[in-house]
């Protein structure tokens, strides 16, 4: 392996230690407010979501994309979701708004089935020779989870702190419209994958 996929897998496999580390340090922060613990802890996520825009880029600038990066790349991605989200629920009912963890409960169990139904749809696919890459929905909507996380994070340990409490209801107005479009987005990603592996659903429901 030549230094320059070194770096791009490098880049790939960083992202479940940085996401990690930034659960360690938000959930210590919930009970030991420390504006440091909040600073490293959202460096922790923005390193994490940033892996994710260049590993790819630079694999393809310097022509060193390979089966691996492509099978690990969505692996980390799926990692960031089930550590982040279901974090950030917790987060928001432990600070005492029912409402929104219910509706970011939803958000994180709907992007997890969405997951899960996809790469049975690449599985089924894969049997019959179909082109099992990401749809460019898929990619905007990977490429969008990231800033959501990050957002609605930001609201939680801002929302209480002065003087940024007196913007608390229009900060929680952006993180519901950002989860909305992100649930609508999530609906239609599911639906278009549905659509374009029918075909293959259909030859294996035939051969069963």
């Amino acid at each position: 392996m030549n230094t320059k996929s070194l770096f791009v897998n490098t880049l790939t496999f960083i992202r479940v230690p940085l996401i990690f580390l930034w659960l360690l340090l938000a959930l210590v922060e919930e009970y030991v407010p420390s504006v440091a613990l909040i600073v490293l802890a959202g460096a922790s996520m923005f390193l994490a979501g940033i892996t994710d825009a260049f590993d790819g880029a630079l694999a393809r600038r310097w022509n060193v994309v390979s089966p691996l990066g492509k099978m690990a790349d969505p692996l980390m991605d799926k990692v960031f979701y089930v550590v982040a989200f279901p974090a950030l629920t917790w987060m928001i009912l432990h600070q005492g708004d029912t409402t929104h963890s219910l509706v970011m409960l939803a958000f994180t169990m709907l992007y997890i089935l969405r997951d899960l139904w996809v790469t049975f749809l690449r599985s089924v696919g894969s049997l019959y020779g179909a082109d099992c890459g990401a749809m460019w929905l898929g990619k905007v909507r990977t490429a969008l989870s990231f800033p959501a996380a990050g957002l609605v994070y930001a609201y939680l340990v801002f929302n209480d702190m002065s003087p940024f409490a007196a913007w608390k209801g229009g900060m929680l107005a952006i993180c519901y419209g950002a989860e909305a479009f992100l649930i609508l987005l999530n609906l239609v990603s599911f639906v278009t994958y549905t659509r374009a592996y029918m075909p293959y659903l259909k030859k294996a429901l035939e051969h069963r």
